[in-house]
């Protein structure tokens, strides 16, 4: 398979690059500056994922798209969704898996809201929920085949492989999930479909 993925040298994004290269994938990644080492199956496009040439020629040839760009009190994620989702378009790419928060989960305390609108989550700034959120309305109207891992609290670690997901909300009583799960569920969604065209809350 070939994967087009912005962020790849991210937490998460760094996991999901090093399990598509391991079991030999082809991988154009997009990076303002050096970061990657280098591999035979890695191509590195260098640009800004907010301009439309750069991603065009991240995604062209890609089979499926990984986005793990963070927010970093930037809107570089969601000034670049628009063209990731035009790109795809243009080359009649329909499967793309992001890296959320769980604060753009449905709230279990209040329906009809999300989590960082609901009072479920301790944050007290919600500019990452807001972006997050803001991907995710674009996704929805997308008509693209789309998947949205929305960890919560995110240590780095490796993969422990007994975490718990659900549809749509937070696992309950979920605290936590390493860099290294978050990675690993992401990157098996290429080859699933159990949760197009949702969000996916993961938890331990």
């Amino acid at each position: 398979m070939k994967l087009a993925i912005f962020g790849a040298s991210g937490r998460v994004g760094s996991e999901i690059l090093n399990r598509a290269l391991n079991d030999g994938h082809e991988v154009t990644a997009l990076q303002r500056s050096p970061k990657l080492d280098r591999h035979p199956n890695l191509q590195v496009v260098f640009g800004d994922a907010r301009h439309s040439n750069d991603v065009e020629r991240c995604i062209a040839g890609a089979d499926a798209v990984i986005c793990a760009l963070g927010t970093d009190k930037t809107t570089t994620l969601t000034d670049a969704m628009p063209l990731i989702i035009e790109s795809m378009k243009r080359h009649g790419i329909k499967r793309i898996i992001t890296i959320g928060t769980a604060g753009i989960l449905n709230s279990r305390l209040e329906e009809g809201k999300l989590r960082y609108q609901g009072g479920d989550s301790n944050r007290k700034l919600t500019f990452a929920a807001e972006q997050h959120e803001k991907v995710y309305r674009l996704l929805e109207e997308s008509g693209l085949d789309w998947t949205i891992v929305c960890p919560t609290y995110l240590p780095d670690g490796e993969a422990k492989g007994r975490y718990r997901v659900e549809m749509d909300f937070l696992p309950e009583g979920g605290k936590e999930i390493t860099t290294g799960d978050t990675g690993e569920f992401a990157y098996r969604q290429l080859g699933s479909q159990e949760f197009i065209g949702s969000r996916v809350g993961i938890a331990y």
